[in-house]
Order: C-alpha cells, then structure tokens, then sequence
C-alpha cells in the first residue's frame, strides 16, 4: 500500500513539472486587478474629455461627440491614442511587477520557454487588433474601435490559454461575448469596453487571486 503511494506521489509529481514545462503559471490574479483599474481609470478620462456621463441620455452617443470634440489641445484620435497608450503602460508595468513577484515566490522564472509561448500566442491577435483599431480611427469609425479591441483582446486571450491557466479561456470568451455586443449595440460600445477591460478584469483577478495565491 505505501509502494502504491509512493508511486501515486511520483505520478503526480511528473505531473506538475510536466505541466510547469509547457504552462506559464506565474500569471499573477492582481495583474488583473490592477489591469482592470487602470481600464476604468482610463475610461473616466474619456468620459471626462467627452464631457459625458456613462449611459447618459444624452441626444447623441459617445462616438458622435468624440468627432466633434477637441479639448485639451487634442482630436479626439490624439486623445483616445494616448489614452490608450498610457493604460497599456501601466497595465503591463504593473502586471509585470505582480507576476515577477508571484513568480520569485513559486521560485520560477518569469521568463521561460512557458511564458514566450503564451506571448507569442497573444502577439498576432493583438497586433492585428490593434492595426484594425488603427485602421478605424483613420477612417473616422469611432463607434466600433471599442468593441473591436474587446474581440480581438478576447481571442488573444482564447489563444494564451493554451499555454497558462485554463481559466483565461473564460475571461476570452467573455471579452469576445462583450465586443460582440458591443457591434450591434453600438452606444454602449464605451461602457462595455469599461466592463470588459476593466470589472471582468478585476473580477477575474479576485478570483483567481483567492483560487490560486491565497
């Protein structure tokens, strides 16, 4: 009986350095979080340059005062650019310090085999997404730059799962579900954007913080 534990015990061993081999598992549950912030944050400002509120009754949508709004010094283009960038920064500068933590825990590298898989999974969808978003903005298509990012961010996410946590696959079907909507319903396409990037993302990163780090 002890022999059979003991080989049971090995099995599972192999297991988890089979698994930690092919699977980027550092991801940090606060990245998300902290992810998600930075999003409603960014999507404040964006209300605060439109000079709107989030599902205002206001005679026209966002998009169509994004067009006709120049404040700041900036077109709307300039603006949701840098707004965007600026999320971008500091929700990977932040997630890199989450997941270099968690990973100095686990005593596992950040940078690995695992973890350039995951990225490399993520990288076509993005960068294409994001020329797509770019290509919208150009043709003056405000109303679908939001849910497009949310589609594409989604089947990134679809993607990595592959080569991290299962659980992301969920959040990706989810973003995907939102940006969807967001095509057909396009006056909500911000908020949905503020949903998508930022409560799923904080919900998500509770949850998976208290699954797998607590």
């Amino acid at each position: 009986m002890s022999e059979t534990k003991q080989q049971l015990a090995a099995l599972t061993e192999m297991r988890a350095l089979m698994e930690r081999s092919s699977r980027f598992l550092s991801l940090s549950g606060l990245s998300g979080v902290w992810a998600g912030l930075c999003a409603l944050t960014g999507a404040a400002v964006v209300y605060l340059y439109l000079g709107m509120r989030p599902l205002s009754s206001a005679p026209i949508s966002y998009y169509e005062q994004a067009v006709r709004t120049l404040r700041w010094g900036m077109s709307y283009k300039t603006f949701f650019l840098v707004t965007a960038l600026a999320v971008l920064v500091l929700a990977l500068a932040g997630g890199l310090f989450f997941t270099n933590r968690k990973a100095r825990r686990q005593g596992h590298k950040t940078w690995d085999a695992s973890s350039r898989r995951m990225l490399i999974a993520m990288a076509v969808p993005l960068f294409t997404g994001g020329i797509f978003s770019l290509a919208l903005l150009h043709w003056d298509l405000p109303a679908l730059v939001a849910p497009a990012t949310l589609v594409f961010y989604g089947l990134a996410l679809v993607n990595a799962s592959k080569f991290t946590l299962h659980d992301v696959e969920y959040l990706g079907l989810s973003e995907i579900a939102l940006g969807l909507a967001g095509m057909f319903f396009l006056g909500f396409g911000l908020e949905l954007w503020a949903a998508g990037f930022g409560i799923l993302h904080i919900a998500y990163g509770s949850w998976m913080y208290m699954k797998y780090e607590r």
